[in-house]
């Protein structure tokens, strides 16, 4: 049996190859309890050598951070753009959808031009200025306290508002997508309304580029198996896609 400092030494050599360790893996590979892995993880952590997720540790930090939707709008600009264009074949014939907050979402209504009449359903005052104009959109834009880092409204009103209404798909972006944890944003007070969003959609689908996987924020707004459609970048690993498969989740890259 290995004492502390080969078992700390061994988990940040694998950590080092692989990015992230389970504790059940290194449970069996050292052949102590998951007890002792806990403690030695905790450990390491407040050393600052690595991130305790559900279930391991990673060297990278799972937790997203939020930000000002006009600072968002720059990171990863051309693979939105990207996966926005690709989730227009999912609007297909519905004569109502949704459009949730996020600059990946954001971009979608951009880029969407319909040639029949559809309506609109949005807590983003972004999404409700881009299409206010647009040929063939009829935007229902949900009320309540809008919040200046996400140019969104939240809160009981706009859940209320929801109560009486059902649309086709709704779009919505996220700021982590975790296998264990689910779908999820760095913001509580959106939380419930994004979790009152999706029961109210036939189907969800999720536009998010491939640095959104493996990350969580504060406030959890769904399982997987509540989703039907990710639609990312090229950049997403296959493993990872695979997994989302064999949960039922179509992928379009």
């Amino acid at each position: 049996m290995k004492n502390i400092t080969e078992r700390h030494q061994l988990i940040l050599q694998e950590l080092k190859r692989t990015g992230t360790v389970s504790i059940q893996e290194l449970s069996d590979l050292m052949q102590v309890s998951g007890v002792t892995i806990r403690k030695d993880l905790k450990i390491l952590e407040d050393k600052n050598l690595l991130f305790r997720t559900h279930g391991g540790g990673s060297i990278n930090n799972p937790y997203a951070i939020e930000r000002p939707i006009n600072e968002k709008q720059f990171i990863n600009a051309e693979e939105k753009q990207s996966i926005a264009k690709a989730a227009l074949s999912l609007i297909r014939q519905n004569d109502s959808i949704m459009i949730g907050s996020g600059t990946t979402v954001f971009e979608l209504a951009r880029a969407f031009h319909p040639t029949k009449q559809v309506t609109v359903i949005t807590p983003a005052v972004k999404v409700t200025l881009e299409l206010s104009n647009r040929p063939n959109v009829e935007v229902l834009q949900l009320g309540g306290l809008i919040r200046q880092n996400s140019s969104s409204v939240a809160g009981s009103y706009a859940e209320y508002i929801l109560e009486n209404i059902s649309c086709g798909i709704l779009f919505i972006g996220v700021d982590g997508i975790d296998f264990d944890f689910g779908l999820s944003i760095s913001n509580l007070t959106e939380a419930g309304l994004n979790q009152k969003m999706i029961s109210t959609a036939q189907s969800v689908a999720v536009l998010a580029d491939h640095t959104k996987f493996g990350k969580r924020g504060i406030g959890k707004i769904c399982d997987l198996d509540q989703v039907q459609y990710i639609v990312t970048d090229s950049r997403v690993s296959p493993e990872t896609v695979k997994s989302l498969e064999d949960r039922g989740i179509k992928v379009i890259i």
